[in-house]
């Protein structure tokens, strides 16, 4: 170790008399030397797993690099936070494939490239900086391992290539990405990811066994609706070491600690899906969470697995609806499999079951009554007024939303036994409810066994009578065009139609309607319309209790009998080009038959 640089210290060391000083003086400069010099690897020079002093240390000493081992033998060449109480790793060279314990080095070989090997002489991971004038490797304060050629020019830097963290003025750009871990277990790559889209939008991603799908930021909002633009880019973020992110698609936070001095951070893609900034405290080596994504880890895609149910309790906790159960305990990545043969499932009688809790399940999912019921799993429609049910062709990322007002019926086989439900609170799947409903339902053959037989029936009849009446009219059409007559059978059919719907749903005969603020000359029809639209365009929903067969004892869905009226009085309307064609009546029944 040469000491040139520190020719007044060599001058006092040739000048003094004590025996021993000049020994004592070359050894303390020669640590200090070897302590100043310990962030950098040199050409030629390595690393082992074996020795614990082994390491990198940044100038500051915040980060270290090295050899981090965890369970019995298996190390990864990684960096991470020195004084954190954990030894929070940030970045890790070989993730996906751990190296031995013994006989594992990490070297900058001389042509330049620094590769890590196993035990038995294999390469792990490299650098691609072979060739190159590549003179050594250091750990700088930032966190950031770079390999320097002449001229301290870098030749390669661990910022380029981030696994699940990102650090203060770490450029975050469109070919670089966060990766989460699998689970606290494990630093092999997990399931959720943050990274650039290809609109230029930052964005959160589950890519499961299963599926893959985007939760953040709010998946059925548009761009801009989100508060983000797509018109930039260049698709580059940062955020500094006061905790100020910025990025090219207008996403900015600030951490709740923003402006405090000399806070050591970390932005991290964390293994329950959530996007975390983090502060650590320098008095417990812990670290508090200055700022997150999302606030409540049920809004993240993949949280409980597939046909799992995610309950907010405010903690998420995971349960399995009724007729399914958890498919490896302790492991809900994997979710829950069915209490029954699913194969035999579709030639099985089945039955509907009404959840005692307001459910959703990912919106893409949707499946489609087109082909009957076999490839429906669950339904349900909102009582919110907008004419339509939703299907479901498959189960994931399901989440309790107390929000929703609709009901949810789930697919099952009748054998599976349903006379007490299991509250989805996420803590005791087996503390009971026996408030359920269920429909019997086969593959060909709708069998109702609920107080709402009779409304059904009467939707069930409306929708029979469109596709009869459809049938009339075209025949008509046909008939009078062969006749070269005037088509008014075609009109006449619609009206019939509209009158004999608006009566199932009344009940009585039109002649027996008495209508509220009916005038003398109008007819019943005419004053019915009249009060209706009256009472529509005010917002008011009374009517539909109003007109509804008092004999069902209000057990009906207000959707399906606002339906089932607008429907009618459309058809009735004078003006012919306001009714609508048969096809659109049809497509409409079918589309909110339960």
């Amino acid at each position: 170790m040469q000491l040139v640089s520190q020719p007044g210290i060599m001058r006092s060391l040739q000048t003094s008399t004590h025996p021993k000083l000049p020994s004592f003086l070359a050894v303390f400069f020669l640590f200090l030397s070897t302590s100043y010099a310990h962030n950098i690897l040199l050409r030629d020079s390595s690393l082992s797993v074996e020795d614990d002093s082994d390491i990198l240390i940044s100038p500051d000493k915040t980060f270290s690099c090295g050899f981090y081992g965890m369970g019995q033998n298996a190390y990864w060449f990684s960096i991470w936070f020195t004084n954190s109480r954990d030894r929070t790793v940030v970045w890790m060279a070989n993730r996906e494939r751990p190296a031995n314990g013994r006989g594992s080095r990490v070297s900058l070989r001389r042509d330049g490239a620094m590769v890590l090997t196993d035990v038995d002489g294999s390469i792990i991971w490299e650098t691609n900086t072979t060739s190159t004038d590549a003179r050594m490797a250091e750990l700088l304060d930032t966190g950031n391992l770079v390999i320097k050629g002449p001229g301290d020019k870098i030749l390669w830097q661990s910022f380029d290539s981030p696994t699940d963290t990102l650090l203060p003025n770490q450029l975050f750009t469109k070919s670089t990405n966060l990766i989460s871990r699998l689970h606290g277990g494990s630093y092999a790559s997990g399931y959720f990811s943050f990274f650039f889209d290809n609109d230029n939008v930052l964005r959160l991603k589950y890519d499961g066994p299963d599926i893959s799908s985007i939760y953040w930021p709010i998946p059925y909002l548009d761009v801009f609706e989100n508060g983000r633009t797509n018109y930039n880019s260049s698709r580059i973020a940062v955020y500094d070491e006061m905790g100020h992110f910025v990025s090219s698609d207008q996403l900015q936070f600030i951490a709740s600690d923003m402006g405090m001095s000399r806070i050591k951070r970390r932005l991290t893609m964390d293994y329950d899906g959530n996007l975390r900034l983090y502060s650590l405290n320098n008095d417990t080596g812990l670290w508090v969470t200055s700022w997150e994504a999302l606030s409540q880890l049920c809004n993240v895609h993949g949280v409980c697995g597939r046909y799992a149910i995610c309950v907010n309790t405010p903690e998420p906790k995971c349960s399995c609806p009724p007729g399914y159960e958890i498919t490896e305990p302790g492991n809900w990545n994997k979710g829950c499999k069915p209490l029954f043969n699913e194969p035999l499932f579709q030639s099985q009688r089945v039955k509907f079951v009404e959840l005692p809790q307001p459910i959703h399940f990912d919106r893409r999912l949707q499946g489609s009554m087109r082909g009957g019921i076999i490839g429906v799993k669950l339904f349900n429609y909102p009582l919110t007024g907008e004419r339509r049910c939703y299907t479901k062709s498959e189960l994931f990322n399901g989440y309790h939303s107390p929000g929703f007002e609709g009901k949810i019926y789930l697919k099952l086989p009748v054998t599976v036994e349903t006379s007490q439900l299991a509250i989805l609170n996420g803590t005791d799947p087996n503390c009971q409810s026996d408030g359920s409903e269920t429909v019997i339902v086969s593959p060909s053959t709708y069998n109702i066994s609920t107080k709402r037989m009779r409304w059904v029936y009467l939707y069930a009849f409306a929708s029979a009578i469109g596709f009869i009446e459809l049938l009339f009219v075209v025949s008509g059409w046909w008939f009078l065009f062969r006749k070269h007559g005037v088509p008014a059978l075609a009109e006449d059919g619609y009206h019939v139609y509209g009158v004999v719907i608006l009566e199932l749903v009344k009940g009585i005969p039109l002649s027996n309607w008495d209508i509220e603020g009916g005038e003398e000359h109008e007819s019943d029809l005419t004053g019915f319309v009249r009060m209706v639209e009256s009472k529509t365009r005010r917002g008011e929903d009374s009517w539909i209790d109003e007109i509804v067969d008092p004999r069902l004892n209000e057990q009906f869905s207000r959707n399906q009998a606002r339906t089932i009226v607008q429907l009618g009085i459309s058809c009735v309307q004078e003006d012919r080009n306001k009714r609508p064609t048969m096809d659109l009546v049809v497509q409409a029944l079918l589309e909110c038959q339960y």
